[in-house]
């Protein structure tokens, strides 16, 4: 091949500090779509992101030139930034230090797509038990 192709898409999940519920309902959809900017400015294409009170599930398409770990380290950092100088939480907002991530093929999408945008009825279930 005289190009370089690369199309792997990613499920990334991380936490709030200690799994503390701050991302309230109140300020979510900003926080995704601040999230999906910083994915878009690092040359990922987000598909997806959403999440629950204590921590959020992205899926996004990985740029080819950068690593896994610097792209999360970087939408971790200006996304809890964004949180405190927007004043959203009463406390001061950190993540967790920690992630995970998984390859997802492109036979997986569809199900992991609906499994990320279905997370608030997910947990709700998962909080009645």
């Amino acid at each position: 091949m005289t190009k370089s192709c690369s199309q792997v898409w990613i499920h990334a999940v991380w936490a709030t500090k200690n799994r503390m519920p701050l991302i309230d309902s109140t300020f979510d959809t900003q926080l995704y779509k601040f999230i999906s900017y910083q994915f878009y400015e690092l040359g990922c294409v987000p598909k997806i992101v959403n999440g629950a009170p204590d921590h959020i599930h992205c899926l996004f398409l990985m740029n080819k030139t950068k690593s896994i770990a610097d792209v999360i380290k970087q939408v971790k950092g200006s996304s809890s930034f964004f949180i405190n100088q927007s004043n959203f939480t009463d406390d001061y907002f950190i993540w967790q230090r920690g992630y995970a991530t998984y390859a997802i093929s492109e036979w997986e999408l569809d199900k992991i797509y609906n499994y990320i945008k279905n997370q608030k009825a997910h947990h709700r279930l998962d909080n009645q038990k």
